[in-house]
């Protein structure tokens, strides 16, 4: 039977033909999907118009109309019918019993209706007062009566939107807030709302509603596809259940499945999340973008007029090739992202440091023109993965933005089996996928109490990655962790540590809470696990990080105290003296820049490019520059450190790696010394100074004709503080028994401008020498070791040690 034959049928029978045909059209095995429910709205318009014409003869003035999601064609099998009946304020009587004769045929077969009956002026006024009814209004449909009514009521309508839309769409922003507060995000429960929960359908009307409006527009692509997945899912919830409910409860999952021809209720799940990923982002952007419009038209009017008229837009640099404006990060007008594979990673990482929104203009660039990184990726990929996922809470949108348009799987493939993964664990709050970023925000968190954080953020985004593949996750994940690491451009004894943390992160609170710590046995197995006393430290961050991103059943004070028993026993297993590593000997041209020093009295400098070598992507002879490789060399004098350190941030380089030592001059020069510092170094944007400009800002420096202090502070301020992820504290600590000849003062901190020049100026105030000192940037975190003595040469006192190190932690605190 076609679908006219079944709405003649409809027409012919009256109500109980149209109850006997849409039975019919529901249990069609052949139609589902957008074509039913198209169907099932005809269907449904011709019933009601055959009621509307048989009861208003001789009427009129009045007119039948579809609102909300009946006026959108979106009938599913238990929907309610959103009627408005509008009337010309003539004959109320007249209206009143045609309106019983329509509502009540509609109650006798048990149909759910939501009904009103109005004036214009009355449908204005009310939408005006009641937000809901507005939006169900924006979506009017003629069924029957009078069309030109209901045209005027629409034109009115629509443009009282377009009109107070200043007011009404931070409204609607914030009601859709409230929905999301009270009914969570889609893409993560296990039970989700269709319609209420974030991401779900009401969210995709508030977007058309929105675009009504004129002051802005969701992004398109995906975004029809992710609305009609949620509809089909819901019709198939609603015959499965024979109700009217959006909640996928879990007994009906199997069976909504099945019935939408899916392999099983992950599937089902999986599709579900990745739709409300589309709504959810899509609504991200689009309140950006309203919030953005709305600040335009209220700030602009009066900046033109102070400018005279000329239009203003205002760009900050955050990184090489990435500026913020308005509120956003962008590229910049010169960035190329066909040419610079790293972009994409560096925008993510400046954005989430800055806590700022990548542009939806942006990513699709990006994910439109950039080249693929080269395997293994260069230092400078991997460090700015690495700042990306140690930025806290900015992260988590960051990646979300990336993700959307491709670009992490396009960067992590494996990344595919894990993304939009449910977990049917009641201890888990999220998807793998998002839980694996979570573990990174929460790790984030920890960087001041481990050695490695850059280990300790791959590893928190790795620790689930074998998830997507059979068997236990933790084996399958140590063998994709090891390859990724390899890819991204660890090192091998890096790649096993952190193909070890994924291997055994569940180790610690497994035995923790399973095993007797009294038994040797059992500390001794996890000791010959781990390995190493730094692993150690490295899977300890990791468990918590873990723990706490799974959910609140997860990590308690109890299983920390456990855990962090069983650690201490561990390394107690694992100590041993560590003796001093024997400082490396002078090359040829260290000791050459030595002896000119010395001679010279004065600074002396040497720029030495280092890159990585060719790749087989790559044409020979282009490798992928590191930085420069920066030689000083200064007669051992006061204050060097806090000088040098100071001219290389006033020229904007970043340090990633420094080295400062004292090297002796040979005997047959002089029995003096002479202090070596060996910096590798990257313009923060640009291209580097001249070797010559930097040694006369270095002597400037030296004798004081040069304010550092003034000058970075100077140029701070110029800069508007943004409201990025504040960092964990500073952390600064004594290592015992790391050497015999210095105390060494351990820093672990946020990296930023002048950070080096603060610590050296506090060292130098305290009347401590530096006799040698390693300085590693990774990420963004500081890992840095000051080996410092007395002014004679000897270790510091334990109560001076400890004091210094307080000083020192309080001074990066301010």
């Amino acid at each position: 039977m076609t679908g006219t034959d079944v709405r003649k049928d409809a027409q012919d029978s009256g109500p109980s033909g149209y109850a006997a045909a849409r039975l019919r059209l529901l249990t069609e095995g052949a139609r589902s999907g957008p074509p039913r429910r198209a169907a099932l709205a005809e269907l449904t318009d011709d019933w009601l118009t055959g009621l509307f014409t048989a009861a208003a003869e001789g009427l009129r003035g009045v007119s039948l109309i579809a609102v909300g999601g009946y006026g959108r064609g979106e009938l599913s099998p238990r929907s309610d019918l959103d009627l408005l009946l509008l009337h010309d304020g003539g004959d109320s009587k007249a209206v009143a019993a045609l309106a019983d004769r329509i509502w009540y045929p509609i109650w006798d077969l048990g149909l759910a209706l939501d009904h009103s009956v109005r004036t214009p002026s009355e449908a204005r006024k009310t939408a005006g007062d009641d937000l809901k009814v507005q939006l169900g209004l924006l979506d009017a449909r003629h069924l029957a009566g009078d069309l030109g009514l209901t045209s005027a009521m629409r034109t009115a309508v629509l443009a009282d939107w377009r009109n107070q839309a200043p007011k009404r769409l931070p409204e609607l922003q914030e009601l859709c807030a409230e929905r999301a507060a009270r009914h969570g995000e889609l893409q993560y429960l296990l039970e989700p709302d269709l319609k209420e929960a974030r991401g779900g359908l009401r969210d995709a009307t508030a977007l058309r509603a929105v675009a009504a409006s004129w002051l802005a527009d969701a992004p398109r692509e995906g975004l029809s596809d992710a609305r009609r997945r949620l509809l089909d899912v819901r019709d198939a919830l609603h015959l499965a259940t024979g109700r009217a409910t959006d909640r996928l409860a879990l007994q009906e999952q199997d069976q909504v499945a099945a019935d939408l021809g899916l392999l099983d209720a992950d599937t089902l799940l999986r599709q579900v999340y990745e739709a409300a990923r589309v709504i959810s982002y899509a609504s991200d952007v689009t309140w950006r973008e309203v919030g953005r419009v709305l600040r335009s038209r209220a700030v602009r009017p009066r900046l033109r007029a102070m400018l005279g008229g000329k239009p203003v837009t205002e760009r900050s640099p955050l990184a090489e090739g990435v500026v913020e404006q308005d509120g956003e990060v962008v590229l910049a007008r010169a960035a190329r992202p066909e040419r610079d594979p790293v972009l994409p990673l560096r925008a993510a990482a400046a954005a989430a440091q800055a806590g700022l929104p990548l542009s939806l203009h942006a990513v699709r660039r990006l994910s439109a023109t950039v080249r693929p990184l080269p395997t293994p990726w260069p230092a400078e990929a991997r460090e700015q993965l690495v700042t990306l996922l140690g930025s806290g809470r900015p992260t988590v949108d960051v990646w979300e933005a990336l993700e959307a348009e491709g670009l992490i799987t396009r960067l992590l493939p494996d990344w595919e089996r894990v993304r939009c993964r449910p977990q049917r664990n009641a201890v888990h709050v999220w998807t793998v996928d998002r839980h694996l970023i979570e573990t990174a925000v929460r790790a984030s968190e920890l960087t001041r109490r481990v050695g490695r954080p850059d280990l300790l953020l791959v590893a928190a985004l790795l620790h689930d990655i074998g998830k997507g593949w059979p068997g236990d996750h933790s084996v399958a994940g140590e063998i994709i962790a090891k390859d990724v690491a390899a890819r991204i451009g660890f090192d091998r004894a890096d790649a096993a540590v952190l193909s070890a943390l994924v291997r055994h992160h569940l180790l610690l609170i497994e035995t923790a809470t399973r095993r007797d710590l009294e038994d040797p046995a059992t500390v001794r197995a996890v000791a010959d696990a781990v390995g190493t006393p730094s692993t150690l430290e490295l899977l300890h961050a990791l468990t918590e990080a873990d723990a706490l991103a799974t959910g609140p059943a997860a990590w308690s004070s109890w299983r920390g105290n456990l855990v962090t028993d069983l650690v201490k026993r561990v390394a107690a297993v694992l100590a041993g003296d560590a003796p001093d590593e024997p400082e490396p000997a002078a090359t040829a041209e260290q000791e050459r820049l030595a002896i000119e020093a010395f001679r010279t009295g004065g600074p002396v400098l040497a720029l030495r490019a280092q890159a990585e070598p060719a790749t087989d992507e790559e044409p020979p002879g282009a490798p992928e520059p590191l930085g420069v490789e920066l030689l000083i060399a200064v007669p051992d004098q006061p204050g060097v450190l806090p000088a040098a350190a100071g001219v290389l941030a006033v020229h904007r380089l970043t340090v990633r790696t420094a080295e400062l030592r004292a090297l002796r001059l040979p005997d047959d020069v002089d029995d003096g010394s002479v202090l070596l510092l060996n910096w590798r170094v990257a313009a923060e944007y640009g291209s580097l100074p001249q070797a010559a400009r930097l040694r006369a800002d270095l002597v400037r420096a030296l004798d004081g004709s040069l304010d550092v202090a003034g000058r970075l502070a100077e140029r701070d301020a110029a800069y508007p503080r943004r409201r990025g992820w504040v960092a964990p504290p500073p952390r600064v600590t004594v290592a015992p028994a790391a050497s015999r000849h210095a105390t060494v003062i351990e820093v672990r901190a946020q990296d930023a401008p002048g950070l080096l020049f603060r610590i050296g100026t506090a060292l130098e105030k305290a009347g401590v020498r530096v006799r040698s000192m390693h300085v590693s940037t990774l990420g963004s975190n500081a890992v840095d070791a000051f080996y410092v003595t007395t002014g004679t040469g000897a270790q510091l006192p334990a109560e001076d040690a400890g004091s210094l190190a307080r000083v020192l932690e309080e001074t990066l605190r301010a």
